[in-house]
């Protein structure tokens, strides 16, 4: 593997994973009020835009974390819509 991809890889799993906790705790307290609808939608859109970037040059660590956090984006979305 080239260094360059390690560096991707890790770059991918940190910022996915820090996502995890603010859905984590979205999904245990059912309060999103001090999220912004509008952040999340452009959020949301910006991670399915990187990921069809990834897609298009083959670039797996950009594709495997974008496709990761776009499912995440998506149930944050679904939750502030709900709740």
């Amino acid at each position: 593997m080239k260094f360059s991809d390690l560096l991707g890889y890790t770059a991918a799993i940190l910022t996915t994973a820090s996502f995890i906790p603010q859905v984590l705790h979205t999904w245990k307290t059912r309060r999103t009020g001090g999220l912004s609808l509008g952040m999340v939608c452009l959020f949301t859109l910006g991670v399915a835009l990187w990921l069809a970037y990834g897609i298009s040059l083959g670039a797996w660590p950009v594709i495997a974390a974008n496709a990761i956090t776009l499912a995440l984006s998506l149930l944050l979305l679904a939750m502030k819509l709900r709740y």
